[in-house]
């Protein structure tokens, strides 16, 4: 997500009810507010902002009405109907202490905020569902300073990880973890996104990565409020319904000696099987990933990536990459290449996590779809898993990633050229217990729903936000 370019980032949420696989547009929780509202809201943001830091035109309104959520043919049909909303006014900040005003005027006037970074997301969790105001915090980028001594680094909302990640690097660290999407932003990545870069050995960004937030609630006294420690976690992951996070304090640590390692294989049984002999060694890379072929030969051309045949590739301390190219070397697998330096890192971390599953569907538009899949059954049962979306053209196509001790991934499953979107989901849903009876834990990328412990995240905005304008319409 991520905010996106892609997609947000897995590994949060597992569905356990088939009905929250789809989000259902309806009004619930739409704020009362008129056109009379806005105009008034648009002079007071002038007020605060100047005439530069507030558009009512129809190129900003259009892209605050995009983000990844293109990637679900589901949630693309929703858009076209107009769904998921437009604004009615986009605002941008250029400093931290201008937000309170806007939130406080927003309150006055009654109008919904939907808080937006890169909007790189997949869900539409930056899409405002009502209209109203989107607030863009892309011009919030100050970083406040690296402190090796408490191994953290403090920036402002808008910063983009890739700028968090070649500061650190600058300074002899880096961060525990950064999104595929490494244009997004810290304050999307925290609000919207789950794991990355990192995750196999410091889990999801709500495991201990933040360490102090600002937010501002929806009050009408808003203020920028500093949370710390275990105050801080509630708002990690909230999609900004609970108080917007301005300027967030994050985890880095010293900076490794890194390789990224590309092997190719016969199979995807082969590379599947060598990632999970990776995680059973206990080595512990920064980022591994596994694609069959059909897979590899839709990403981008890179002599490394062979075409036709398998990939296994990975972040890999200098001192295992012997360790490595020996499970390789037992699976059948060969290595085509070692690299180093960031922006090797970031070009692999870029070819991760969603952004696979993106390339198969810009190579083949309309025939593929994908369900985020979690749990080591994905490599042990992995043709069984890949059979679930089964079409007369074929099985799915399942994209891997190494986890925190665990094994989780893109179940991308065909589209039928003559399948509508209304059988395409009774297909999805009927899916969903065939997984589960596999072992495999889903969450479906085809809602906007919060996700993650909601009764909690509910109680915590019925406090932040008791006008109930902060991004609407996300509750299940």
């Amino acid at each position: 997500m991520s905010a996106v370019g892609s997609p947000p980032e897995l590994g949060v949420r597992v569905e356990t009810d088939v009905d929250h696989v789809f989000a259902t547009a309806t009004h619930d929780g739409c704020p009362d507010f008129t056109a009379d509202d806005v105009d008034a809201l648009v002079d007071d943001l002038i007020a605060v902002l100047g005439p530069r830091g507030v558009s009512q035109l129809p190129r900003a309104l259009g892209r605050a009405s995009r983000d990844g959520s293109g990637m679900s043919p589901v949630l693309s049909a929703q858009l076209a109907e107009g769904e998921l909303g437009t604004p009615d006014v986009v605002c941008y900040p250029r400093r931290v202490e201008e937000v309170p005003a806007i939130m406080r005027a927003a309150v006055r006037r009654g109008v919904p905020v939907t808080t937006r970074g890169k909007g790189t997301g997949n869900y539409g969790q930056v899409l405002p569902r009502f209209g109203g105001l989107v607030l863009d915090m892309t011009s919030l980028t100050g970083i406040h300073g690296l402190d090796a001594d408490s191994g953290t680094i403090t920036a402002d909302a808008g910063t983009t990880m890739l700028t968090l990640e070649q500061y650190a690097w600058d300074r002899d660290h880096q961060l525990w973890m950064y999104p595929s999407t490494v244009q997004s932003t810290l304050g999307g990545f925290l609000g919207g996104g789950s794991a990355g870069t990192g995750t196999i050995v410091h889990g999801r960004n709500h495991q201990g990565f933040v360490t102090a937030v600002d937010i501002v609630p929806a009050t009408e006294d808003a203020r920028i409020i500093h949370l710390e420690g275990e105050d801080a976690q509630p708002f990690v992951h909230t999609y900004g319904v609970a108080g917007i996070i301005v300027r967030a304090t994050v985890r880095v640590e010293p900076l490794q000696d890194w390789r990224c390692v590309y092997a190719s294989f016969g199979s995807a049984r082969g590379a599947f099987d060598a990632a999970w002999a990776v995680l059973d060694a206990r080595l512990q890379p920064r980022l591994m990933s596994a694609d069959g072929a059909e897979i590899v030969d839709a990403l981008p051309s890179d002599p490394a990536l062979v075409r036709g045949r398998a990939s296994l590739r990975g972040i890999i301390d200098a001192d295992e990459v012997e360790d490595v190219a020996a499970i390789v070397a037992s699976y059948g697998g060969q290595v085509e290449d070692v690299r180093e330096g960031i922006t090797q890192s970031v070009r692999l971390s870029t070819i991760s996590y969603n952004h696979p599953t993106w390339w198969l569907q810009k190579k083949q538009p309309g025939r593929w779809f994908h369900m985020e899949c979690q749990g080591n059954a994905v490599v042990d049962r992995l043709e069984e898993v890949e059979a679930v979306f089964t079409t007369p053209d074929g099985g799915g196509l399942f994209h891997l990633e190494v986890g925190n001790n665990m094994m989780f991934g893109m179940l991308n499953g065909r589209i039928d050229e003559n399948e509508s979107v209304a059988e395409l989901k009774d297909r999805i849903l009927a899916g969903v217990p065939e997984l589960t009876a596999l072992g495999v834990g889903v969450h479906s990328p085809h809602q906007w729903y919060i996700d993650l412990e909601p009764e909690r995240v509910r109680a915590l905005a019925d406090t932040s936000d008791p006008h109930g304008i902060l991004n609407p319409g996300r509750w299940m």
